[in-house]
């Protein structure tokens, strides 16, 4: 018997195959802090304008309105608008003695496969990062243990001077942890602090199974607007970067500016609507 026709109907079983990664688009969810007052003053209503605008999920940021002890409800509606739970946002204090089995249980119930911990003040300067990479590795083992992804969130400061030994504090806490810690790059920031978003993606294969599309703009970005697609981040090159290497699942929108008098809502959407253009491009080049 040949190997390569042997190996060729083995791999034609398989879920998903390497040459399928390659191809994979990830699905779009929206980050919720970029709602976050229609969010508090109508969860139902909000959660329904956004899957009128195509969004595949959502990335919950802590407000959850009447839902708030009642999970299983939440996952009903989020069922029948067609949204899936893409992550979720939570501080350490979430995860401390106190709180852990209840954070854990609720998240569960959501679904929700990836939880993030989105600000770290000890993050952002090399003589106390150690901490917050000390609580990154102390709680990932009790995330994992419920089935769940753990990662980390950046902001600019993150990408300012590492020290030991690191180029940037977001490579020392990327050297620092295990190898499946998700590194949800916000890539707005780290466009705006002066680097490449690409970059950051290629350097961690298969660490970004999420990973924030939020538009920031330099000084230089002269006449450009804040929303994806009209601002000054090589969309194309960034959405190969996920796809090809980065394991992306999620491509998160987030949109914390409002141009042209836009509301936040009308915000979102200009920039899901960048977003699905710059996929339709990508889409008919690949």
């Amino acid at each position: 018997m040949k190997i390569r026709p042997l190996m060729s109907a083995l791999l034609c079983l398989l879920p998903f195959t390497a040459a399928q990664a390659a191809t994979e688009l990830p699905k779009i969810s929206v980050q919720l802090w970029s709602v976050k007052d229609d969010i508090k003053s109508d969860i139902d209503d909000t959660l329904s304008k956004l899957a009128a605008m195509g969004f595949d999920g959502v990335e919950f940021a802590g407000n959850f309105g009447p839902y708030v002890e009642k999970p299983a409800a939440l996952k009903a509606r989020m069922d029948e608008l067609g949204l899936a739970c893409s992550g979720a946002h939570i501080g350490f204090d979430a995860l401390n003695e106190a709180n852990r089995y209840r954070t854990l249980a609720f998240y569960q119930a959501l679904n929700c496969p990836t939880l993030i911990v989105p600000w770290d003040e000890r993050a952002f300067a090399a003589e106390t990062v150690k901490q917050t990479v000390a609580d990154l590795n102390a709680f990932y083992p009790l995330v994992s243990a419920y089935g769940l992804h753990f990662g980390y969130h950046n902001h600019a400061q993150e990408f300012s001077a590492g020290g030991h030994g690191s180029k940037t504090l977001w490579d020392y806490i990327a050297a620092n942890t295990p190898d499946d810690l998700v590194l949800q790059q916000d890539v707005g920031w780290s466009y705006f602090a002066g680097h490449n978003p690409v970059d950051y993606v290629r350097a961690y294969p298969g660490r970004t199974l999420t990973t924030h599309y939020k538009a920031k703009l330099r000084d230089s970005d002269k006449g450009k607007k804040v929303l994806i697609g009209q601002d000054g981040i090589d969309w194309q090159s960034l959405l190969s970067a996920n796809i090809e290497v980065g394991g992306t699942h999620w491509l998160v929108v987030e949109q914390e500016e409002y141009p042209d008098n836009l509301t936040p809502m009308q915000a979102v959407e200009k920039s899901k609507q960048g977003l699905d253009n710059e996929i339709k491009r990508w889409k008919a080049k690949h």
